[in-house]
């Protein structure tokens, strides 16, 4: 997916949590917006919380807890409530 394509999405996402479907398996997390994000985004790449992590990355806001994926491995978001 283009990174315009993945933005909108994050842009408009009502639900709790996405569910983003790679090439090779599925994640569901939420995106997050630490200090590199325009770093990151101007190469397609996006951080994600896994559900198994975000009880403690709410209560800990360490980014270290999250994932970096490549946004050209994305075929489908959906918003998960």
């Amino acid at each position: 997916m283009t990174v315009e394509q993945i933005e909108r999405f994050i842009g408009s996402e009502p639900a709790p949590y996405s569910k983003v479907f790679l090439k090779a398996r599925t994640v569901e997390g939420i995106f997050i917006k630490a200090p590199d994000f325009s770093e990151l985004k101007k190469k397609n790449f996006w951080r994600i919380v896994s559900i198994s992590k975000m009880q403690e990355y709410q209560r800990s806001k360490d980014i270290n807890l999250s994932r970096i994926f490549n946004g050209q491995e994305f075929v489908k978001l959906s918003a998960k409530v």
